[in-house]
C-alpha cells in the first residue's frame, strides 16, 4: 500500500495527488478485503460533487483493499501447455463463480472458487465431455464493485471493473484472500493444462475502476493522474476522455502505462501459465490520440513481444467511441470476435430477415470479405452467437425485447436492437408449436456455428439452455439469473447431447473444422444450390424472400495437409439450411460419383443426430420436404 504525499492535487489542472487517501501498489500481486463504499475513498469533498475542487482530509484506510506480500514459490510439476492450433479450438466462456456456484457436486465450500469449483472433476468432466479445447475467462483480474450499485443491493458481478492488473480477484478464492488466490489460480489453470485444455484471460486494459472526476481514488488517480489517464479540458474543468462507457480510458501512448501493461502480459504468461488473453473494448487500446489507430504503440509492442507471441491473442474490435467498431481491422492481433458473423448469421437468417443469403455464405464460409484482403485466415474470425453482454441462446429465441429491469435502471441500460425471435410468444410459455420452434431454433443456431469456418465459441449454459429471462445487460446480477443451473430439465438433457455430439462430429471430419485456408473463388471446393438442385444464380443472391439455401462441400478437395505432411482427405457433405417460415421442397443435386445421401443431422427431429442407423436417400430422386426453419445435414456416399 502507498500514500503519496507533497503531490499537487488541483483538479483543475489535471492533478489529484491526495496523502489521506490510502493507495493500491499497480504492481500487487494479491489484495486482502473490499471496497466499502465510504465518502473518504473520494479525494474531492464528498457533497461537492458538482465541483469536485475541494480537498477530502478523510483517511480512506479503513474502507480499502489492502494489498498483500506473496510467496511466487508453486510446484508446477510438468505443466505443459496444450497450445492447440485456432483450426483445432473450440473457446468456452465463462465465468468462475457462475459455472459452479449451483453445482451439487462441488463441495459448498468450494462452490464458485478456482480450484475446488471450476477446477473440480465434475467441471472438468461437463468441459470434455463438450469437447471444449479453451475456456475464456471473463475478469479475473482484481475488481472493484460500484458504490452506486451496492446501494441499490447489487454489485459488478461480470468483473469488467478492474483495479488490480498482476492480482487474481479474490472473490474467487476458497482459502481467503491473504494470497491464498494466486496458488489457487495457478492450480486451477495446471489442472487445465493436465486436461488438455487452454485458458485466456478476458483482460480489461481500457480503463479501471477509479472513473471520471467525480468517482473514488484508489491507486492510479493518485499516484499520476496525467500519466495514466486520457483527459480532455473543456476550458473550465478537467474531464476524462471516455470511449468505454465507464468513466475513463488508459492513456495508451503513456510509457508508464504501456510499460504496467505489458509487464501485467508477461507475468500472467510467465507466472501464472495463462495460454492467451481477450482484449476487451480493443478500439480503446487502439486510440493513441481520438482516431482508432491500427498501427499504434500498443499494438507494436504486441507484436513484437516475444512472450506474447507464444500465446492465443483475441481482440473485441470496438468500443463505443467515434470511428469505434473495427471488425476486421486488428491484423496484428490473431483472431478477433466477428460481430459481422453474429448479427448476420445467427440472428438475421435464422429470424427471418429479407437478402441476408450473400452475407450468410459468405459469413459460414469464414468471412473471406472482411480477413481475406489483409492476407488473415478463416481462423482471424472467432464466430458466436451469443456472448455474456446480449441474449443468452434460450433468450435469443425466447425474447423480442430486453427485459432489465432487475438492473434497477428502468430498463434504459443494454442494447435495444437485439435480432432475436421470440417464436411467437414473449417469455416464457407452455405452447407446444411455440416450444418445438423453439427447441429448433436454439439447434440450429449451434448447428450452424459448428458447420461453419472459423474459430467456434459459445457461452457456459447454451449448451443447457441457460435462460437470463430477457435480462441482456446482467453485469450486475450476481444470482440465480446468471448462474449455471444444473437440475435440468428433459429438453436440457437432450440439447446437451445434442450440442456434445454436433462438437466431437464438428472436431472429427477436417472439412467442417480444419481449413486455415478460405475456399478457393477458382475452385470447386464447395457449391451453393438453390432448393430446386441448381447452382446459385447471381440475382438469387440479394432476392428479398429467398431464405434456403444448400451448400456442398467436398471433402476431397481440402488442398491442405497435416502435421505430418500428408494430404487431408475427408467425406464430403450437403447442408440444407431453411429459413423460410414454411415447409419448402428440396431437390437433392445431382453430383458426379455420388450415389446416395447419408442423414446426419435433422434439427427439426427431437434426436438430431441420426447415427445409430443408416439413414440413406438413393439418386435419383424427387423433391424431399424439410421442415421450416431446419438444418439437414447429409453425407455423401460414392
Amino acid at each position: 500500500m502507498d500514500r503519496v504525499y507533497g503531490g499537487p492535487n488541483n483538479p483543475t489542472n489535471e492533478d489529484r495527488c491526495n496523502g489521506t487517501k490510502l493507495l493500491l501498489d499497480p504492481y500487487a500481486k494479491a489484495f486482502a478485503g473490499k471496497v466499502d463504499p465510504d465518502e473518504s475513498i473520494f479525494s474531492h469533498y464528498f457533497f461537492d460533487s458538482r465541483h469536485h475542487t475541494k480537498l477530502d482530509m478523510l483517511d480512506s484506510a479503513p474502507h480499502v483493499m489492502k494489498s498483500v506480500v506473496v510467496s511466487q514459490f508453486f510446484d508446477w510439476g510438468n505443466d505443459r501447455p496444450p497450445e492447440h492450433s485456432y483450426a483445432n479450438s473450440v473457446i468456452y466462456e465463462v465465468h468462475v463463480k457462475a459455472i459452479t456456484i449451483l453445482k451439487e457436486s462441488v463441495p459448498e465450500e468450494f462452490c464458485g472458487t478456482y480450484t475446488g469449483g471450476l477446477a473440480h472433476p465434475s467441471s472438468i468432466a461437463h468441459l470434455k465431455k463438450l469437447g471444449v479445447t479453451a475456456i475464456e475467462l471473463m475478469p479475473v483480474h482484481q475488481s472493484a464493485s460500484d458504490g452506486s450499485l451496492e446501494k441499490k443491493g447489487l454489485l459488478n458481478f461480470w468483473g469488467y471493473n478492474t483495479i488490480g492488473f498482476f492480482a487474481p480477484d479474490n472473490k474467487y478464492a476458497a482459502y481467503g484472500d491473504l494470497g491464498s488466490q494466486v496458488n489457487e489460480f495457478k492450480h486451477m489453470v495446471k489442472v487445465m493444462h493436465e486436461n488438455d485444455i487452454e485458458v485466456i484471460l478476458d483482460v480489461v486494459y481500457n480503463h479501471t475502476a477509479e472513473g471520471n472526476h467525480l468517482d473514488p481514488t484508489f491507486s492510479f488517480k493518485g499516484i499520476d493522474n496525467k500519466a495514466y489517464y486520457r483527459l480532455v479540458d473543456d476550458g473550465n474543468e478537467e474531464y476524462y476522455f471516455d470511449t468505454t462507457g465507464t468513466g475513463n480510458s488508459l492513456l495508451m501512448r503513456s510509457p508508464q502505462t504501456l510499460h504496467l501493461i505489458m509487464d501485467s502480459f508477461r507475468y500472467w504468461v510467465n507466472e501464472m501459465h495463462v495460454d492467451g488473453f481477450r482484449f476487451d473494448l480493443a478500439a480503446t487500446l487502439a486510440r493513441q490520440f481520438h482516431e482508432v489507430d491500427k498501427l499504434s504503440v500498443f499494438f507494436d509492442i504486441i507484436h513484437q513481444d516475444p512472450v506474447l507471441s507464444r500465446v492465443k491473442l483475441i481482440a473485441e474490435p470496438w468500443d463505443l467511441g467515434d470511428g469505434g467498431y473495427q471488425v476486421g481491422g486488428f491484423l496484428v492481433l490473431r483472431s478477433e470476435w466477428n460481430g459481422y458473423y453474429r448479427d448476420t448469421i445467427s440472428r438475421d437468417f435464422w429470424r427471418g430477415e429479407d437478402a441476408t443469403l450473400a452475407s450468410f455464405a459468405t459469413r459460414i464460409t469464414g468471412s473471406s470479405d472482411i480477413y481475406a484482403h489483409t492476407r488473415r485466415r478463416p481462423v482471424a474470425s472467432i464466430n458466436f452467437f451469443a456472448a455474456h453482454d446480449g441474449f443468452t441462446l434460450n433468450d435469443l429465441v425466447s425474447y423480442n425485447q430486453k427485459h432489465n429491469d432487475a438492473n434497477l435502471e428502468d430498463n434504459k441500460d443494454g442494447e435495444n436492437y437485439n435480432r432475436s425471435f421470440n417464436c411467437g410468444v414473449e417469455g416464457e410459455t407452455s405452447d407446444p408449436a411455440v416450444l418445438a420452434l423453439r427447441n429448433r431454433q436454439r439447434k440450429n443456431f449451434l448447428t450452424t456455428l459448428f458447420l461453419s469456418q472459423g474459430v467456434p465459441m459459445i457461452l457456459y449454459g447454451d449448451e443447457m439452455g441457460r435462460l437470463q429471462k430477457g435480462n441482456n445487460n446482467a453485469y450486475c446480477q450476481d444470482n440465480e439469473l446468471t448462474w449455471m443451473n444444473w437440475e435440468l430439465e428433459p429438453w436440457q438433457d437432450e440439447l446437451l447431447e445434442f450440442t456434445a455430439a454436433l462438437i466431437d462430429y464438428h472436431k472429427a471430419h477436417p472439412v467442417l473444422l480444419r481449413r486455415r485456408n478460405f475456399f478457393s473463388v477458382d475452385g470447386d471446393a464447395i457449391w451453393f444450390f438453390d432448393n430446386k438442385g441448381a447452382v446459385m444464380k447471381q440475382q438469387e443472391w440479394n432476392a428479398s424472400f429467398a431464405k434456403t439455401i444448400m451448400l456442398y462441400i467436398d471433402g476431397s478437395k481440402i488442398t491442405e495437409r497435416d502435421s505430418d505432411g500428408v494430404e487431408i482427405i475427408d467425406d464430403s457433405f450437403l447442408i440444407i439450411f431453411d429459413g423460410h417460415y414454411e415447409e419448402m421442397e428440396f431437390k437433392l443435386p445431382r453430383l458426379d460419383s455420388i450415389s446416395k445421401w447419408e442423414l446426419i443431422l435433422d434439427t427439426a427431429l427431437t434426436t438430431a443426430f441420426i447415427l445409430d442407423s443408416e439413414n440413406y436417400i438413393n439418386l435419383p430422386e424427387s423433391g424431399i420436404l424439410v421442415s421450416s426453419k431446419s438444418i439437414r445435414l447429409y453425407r455423401a456416399v460414392k
